[in-house]
């Protein structure tokens, strides 16, 4: 794996943790970091032996979004050197997490506002710590929510809740999240990390096919109708049927043992 100048990255059997790692700056995005964060996704994604993803932040918080000193100074680096020919990297980032095959757990450890907010929003669950905050703090920026905040906000609270906190601005607390559902569930602070690593590796035990194909079912699920659920679920059944892992699984429950899967 390439050493990167503000990602942190460790791997624990078949969970890959990522820390983002300025703590002097509150882990907010400065130099290439929206970059590192992209190729470091790409390369996850790409890594077979990988089945579940940690996001984390290093210190007091999770990530702040954008480097303010940076875009004051005209220096930041958020919009230089596009990666595609329409988006940039933190768009980009998010649509690798979106779009790899493997789930992506947020662990927020502190304030998560504007980008490092929709960061954590971009992953499939998220777990927070009592001292999270979260926020939507764009427009008292004067810039746009970026890194698929519009996509993937409204999905989790509703249209209305979205748009009074993309509005406003405001800061919410954990409590406040977890009652509106932004995140799955907060746990105390020092319980963080081990509650994130417990749920990764329960996940990581289970077979990576079907997750795969529940991953890609679960964010279609405003998009489909219940007969294109069920085609969807009649095809997703008839590729397990024909891999090694279900032979593994259910033989492993006959035989009352751990079953062992290898993804194939």
């Amino acid at each position: 794996m390439t050493a990167y100048e503000h990602i942190l990255y460790q791997e624990e059997g078949h969970v890959a943790w990522i820390t983002l790692n300025r703590p002097e700056r509150y882990n907010a995005f400065g130099g290439l970091m929206r970059q590192e964060i992209l190729a470091i996704l790409q390369q996850v994604a790409a890594d077979d032996n990988i089945r579940v993803v940690v996001i984390t932040g290093a210190g007091k918080a999770f990530c702040t979004g954008g480097d303010v000193g940076e875009f004051a100074s005209g220096d930041t680096k958020a919009l230089a050197s596009r990666v595609s020919s329409r988006r940039h990297a933190m768009c980009e980032a998010a649509l690798a997490i979106n779009t790899m095959e493997k789930p992506v757990i947020a662990a927020v450890n502190g304030v998560a506002a504007g980008g490092g907010c929709n960061l954590a929003l971009a992953c499939d669950i998220r777990i927070a710590s009592d001292k999270a905050r979260f926020g939507q703090v764009f427009t008292r920026r004067g810039v746009h929510p970026d890194w698929g905040g519009i996509f993937f906000l409204p999905r989790l609270v509703g249209y209305a809740k979205a748009a009074e906190l993309i509005f406003s601005a405001e800061i919410i607390p954990a409590d406040e999240a977890l009652a509106i559902g932004m995140v799955n569930k907060v746990v105390p602070h020092e319980q963080l990390d081990q509650t994130a690593r417990e749920m990764a590796a329960r996940i990581s035990e289970n077979a990576p096919i079907p997750i795969a194909f529940a991953k890609r079912g679960l964010q279609n699920f405003h998009k489909w109708d219940l007969p294109q659920a069920l085609d969807y679920e009649s095809y997703v059944l008839e590729v397990c049927m024909k891999s090694e892992d279900i032979i593994e699984g259910f033989g492993a429950f006959l035989e009352k043992r751990d079953p062992k899967f290898k993804g194939k």
